[in-house]
């Protein structure tokens, strides 16, 4: 399964909203250090039941938008 990911990282508090195809997710680790990716990867698995190493970051390593996969 793909899944199409808008990142905000440093937001005041963590939130997962639906827009069409895409999820818009606000998280309030940084960016930096690799931090702000990890947390997302943590979200998308609780929220789908899926194991984290299941969950990985395609493209967009460095950029707000993300495309993600997740294995079953």
């Amino acid at each position: 399964m793909y899944i199409k990911v808008f990142v905000t990282p440093d937001a005041k508090r963590e939130k997962v909203e639906e827009k069409g195809e895409a999820l818009t997710i606000s998280v309030r680790e940084p960016a930096s250090g690799n931090r702000a990716n990890n947390r997302v990867r943590e979200i998308i698995a609780l929220r789908l039941r899926s194991p984290l190493g299941k969950v990985r970051i395609l493209t967009g390593h460095h950029s707000r938008a993300k495309m993600i996969s997740v294995g079953t």
